[in-house]
C-alpha cells in the first residue's frame, strides 16, 4: 500500500507546477515582452527569458526535491518584485481589489517561504 502525500511534497508539487506553467507561457507567449516593457523592466525581451527559465529550472529542482532552499530563493525574489509592480499598484483602486489581484501570488510566496525553511540545514 502507498503512503499518502506528505504536506510538503504537495507544497512542493504546488509550487513547481505554478512555476513551470507561468514559465512556459512566458516562453512560449511573445507578448510577455511588451508587458514587461510596460512595466518598465529594462531588456524585457532578455528579462522574460531569464525569468522564465529561471521559473521552469527552479521549479524542476522543487518537484524532484533537490537544492529546494537554494530553489527557492530565486523565486522569492521574483515574487516579490511581481506584487511589488503588478500588484501594490493596484492599492489606489482598494485593499480588496489588491487582495483578490494578488491573491495567488501570495499564496505562492507563503508557501515559498514554507520551502524554504522546512529546508534550513
Amino acid at each position: 500500500m502507498k503512503s499518502a502525500l506528505s504536506s510538503m511534497q504537495l507544497i512542493r508539487y504546488i509550487v513547481g507546477y505554478v512555476f513551470i506553467v507561468s514559465g512556459l507561457i512566458k516562453l512560449l507567449n511573445p507578448e510577455f515582452s511588451s508587458i514587461f516593457a510596460h512595466l518598465g523592466i529594462p531588456s524585457a525581451a532578455t528579462a522574460v527569458i531569464i525569468i522564465a527559465v529561471t521559473e521552469v529550472v527552479c521549479a524542476g529542482l522543487i518537484i524532484l526535491n533537490f537544492h529546494v532552499k537554494k530553489a527557492s530563493v530565486p523565486l522569492l525574489f521574483i515574487m516579490i518584485a511581481a506584487i511589488l509592480l503588478t500588484k501594490v499598484p493596484i492599492l489606489h483602486t482598494g485593499f480588496l481589489s489588491f487582495a483578490f489581484e494578488a491573491r495567488l501570488d501570495i499564496v505562492i510566496l507563503v508557501l515559498l517561504g514554507i520551502l524554504w525553511r522546512s529546508h534550513s540545514k
